[in-house]
């Protein structure tokens, strides 16, 4: 099962169970964090690619494109922390399950 059917299975039984919303909630945990993963990039963003299209739901301060140490190319997944928590929120609502791909130019 992937992540965001499992995620999805997750809030449906807690609906089932009355405790979205609540303290018993997962959601709880990370309420105010403004930090959000962001996986299954294409090896050929940039950080400044994954900030232009983060950056459409709020402020970002901090980025980190993990990468490998010996040759510095993307791993393919990056943390970001917005200004603030909403930001985040509306950031990981929309952009679940979004695919982004760069465009290749022919010279």
């Amino acid at each position: 099962m992937n992540t965001i059917k499992e995620i999805l299975r997750i809030n449906e039984e807690e609906l089932k169970r009355g405790l979205a919303g609540t303290a018993a909630s997962w959601h709880q945990q990370y309420a105010q964090s403004a930090w959000v993963y962001v996986g299954n990039l294409d090896h050929a963003l940039t950080e400044g690619d994954v900030i232009c299209v983060l950056s459409q739901y709020g402020e970002i301060e901090d980025i980190h494109l993990v990468r490998e140490e010996d040759t510095g190319k993307s791993r393919g997944f990056a943390f970001c922390k917005y200004e603030d928590a909403r930001s985040c929120v509306l950031a990981v609502d929309n952009f679940t399950g979004i695919e982004v791909r760069t465009l290749l130019r022919l010279a």
